[in-house]
């Protein structure tokens, strides 16, 4: 089975597409009838947890051989991080990708998985809050308390030093709507013609 597409993917750090790369391969392969005894397992369910894609890594999960579920550490600790996924255990999910010792192929994976799982928590943090505790930011971003302030203080929140509690800076909506004189004209000629 030809998997440098996938390996290619990995080293050029298109974690991206690696999901839906992985699913075409697998299919070609269960069509043909080949063996995936060295299927990558891995890379493929951090792929769809990457992409915040639960229900495909539940899948993937499900159809993935026991034998490679037993012999693969690595899969088996990708298993774990989507677990705590699913639970919404999100100290969870760093310190079982940090607890982990990857291999040289899924270390710079694993750091981009958790770089972006960051990015989105703190983004749903962002739209949920309007003022949040120091130590629940550093339990929701799995960082310390100073981290974590470091952190949504760059992103331009405030800190109130006394009560230890973040003022979240919402971001300034954009409404980009210009009027453009000919669709309010056949606006209106529809409307006139409407009622007449």
């Amino acid at each position: 089975m030809d998997l440098s597409a996938v390996h290619a993917a990995l080293s050029s750090k298109y974690y991206s597409v690696l999901a839906s790369l992985c699913d075409d391969l697998l299919l070609q392969a269960a069509s043909r009838g080949a063996a995936t005894d060295d299927w990558p397992y891995a890379v493929h369910l951090l792929a769809h947890l990457f992409l915040n894609d639960l229900n495909s890594a539940r899948f993937l999960w499900k159809s993935t051989p026991q034998e490679a579920k037993d012999a693969r550490p690595e899969l088996a600790a990708v298993w774990r991080i989507g677990q705590c996924l699913w639970n919404r255990d999100y100290a969870g999910v760093y310190t079982t990708a940090q607890g982990f010792e990857w291999g040289p192929e899924m270390a710079d994976f694993v750091a981009a998985f958790l770089e972006s799982y960051r990015t989105r928590i703190f983004q749903l943090l962002t739209s949920a809050y309007s003022t949040i505790n120091v130590a629940d930011v550093a339990h929701f971003m799995g960082m310390n308390e100073e981290n974590a302030t470091n952190y949504a203080i760059q992103n331009g929140w405030s800190l109130d030093v006394t009560t230890k509690m973040l003022t979240v800076a919402k971001p300034k909506v954009k409404t980009n709507q210009k009027l453009d004189s000919s669709k309010l004209q056949r606006l209106t000629e529809c409307v006139f013609h409407l009622e007449h």
